[in-house]
């Protein structure tokens, strides 16, 4: 188990490491930024200098070494695709004490998977991004593992709270997120992709278009999260007897779209439970 303290006090002088530079890595490197952990207690590894620079500009160090990051860090990101997880793991795994915390953000593979890869009593907690962490509007869930303490997942929430909504859940509900969250960030861009599309269709330039429903898509999502009102209490709000919502709404009910978006979320959450059987699989070594 880990040995890290939460007290406030300490949360700054901790060492926090990320093993993959890709987009997920660098919101939620931002997002901790913006709290009370200095650039200079961070570091980030990659293969190749293609996506570092951009973390150099924050102040966080860099490195190729995978083993040098984690000897530095205390808590550790690990911030690759699914399919790396075993290599990544297996590298560090000899260089892993009861001081850390690993996180991974890699889609699909599971704390069984994890807790095999890495010295027994490791404290695993597995994270589910999506990509509005990038300007700190994220929704993120996490699971703790087996070894993982109440305060570790404490530490995680308080270090990961500036990059958006975040909240601690049955690793059951990682694959659930992952079709709602993680996919639906893109749900909702071919929806405002079409709302735009049927502007210009009837006659409005293609820039103001796409200007208006990004708009249009942000302001009914604050209002739908600071109000606390259930979506179909504003919807109803929104349409007169007679007036042009409710047309609108006809025509979207006609063409079947609530069905196919919660169609959309049990298939990528399908797919994501699929991708965590082939990763148990793989990452089984004892």
């Amino acid at each position: 188990m880990s040995q890290i303290k939460t007290d406030p006090e300490m949360e700054s002088q901790l060492k926090i490491g990320f093993i993959g530079a890709g987009n997920m890595a660098y919101g939620i490197a931002k997002g901790i930024l913006s709290g009370d952990v200095l650039p200079a207690n961070m570091k980030v590894s990659a293969p190749s200098s293609r996506n570092l620079g951009r973390f150099q500009e924050l102040g966080i160090a860099v490195t190729h070494s995978n083993p040098e990051l984690v000897c530095s860090s205390d808590v550790v990101f690990v911030a690759v695709k699914p399919h790396l997880v075993p290599l990544v793991l297996n590298e560090v795994s000899q260089h892993i004490t009861q001081r850390h915390i690993i996180v991974s953000v890699a889609a699909g593979v599971t704390l069984a998977t994890l807790e095999d890869l890495l010295p027994f009593n490791s404290a695993v907690l597995r994270l589910m991004p999506n990509l509005p962490c990038l300007v700190q509007e994220g929704a993120l869930l996490f699971s703790r593992g087996s070894h993982a303490k109440p305060e570790d997942g404490a530490l995680l929430r308080s270090l990961l709270h500036r990059c958006g909504l975040v909240e601690e859940g049955p690793e059951a509900w990682i694959d659930i997120h992952t079709g709602l969250s993680g996919s639906g960030v893109a749900f909702v861009y071919l929806f405002a992709e079409a709302l735009a599309e049927g502007a210009v269709k009837m006659g409005m330039p293609s820039a103001l278009a796409h200007s208006i429903a990004s708009q249009t898509v942000l302001g009914a999502g604050r209002l739908l999260r600071d109000s606390g009102k259930h979506p179909s209490q504003l919807r109803s709000e929104v349409c007169t007897p007679g007036g042009t919502t409710i047309y609108g709404l006809h025509t979207l009910e006609q063409g079947g779209v609530r069905a196919a978006t919660m169609s959309a979320v049990e298939s990528a959450t399908e797919r994501a439970r699929e991708l965590g059987q082939k990763s148990a699989g793989v990452g089984c070594k004892k």
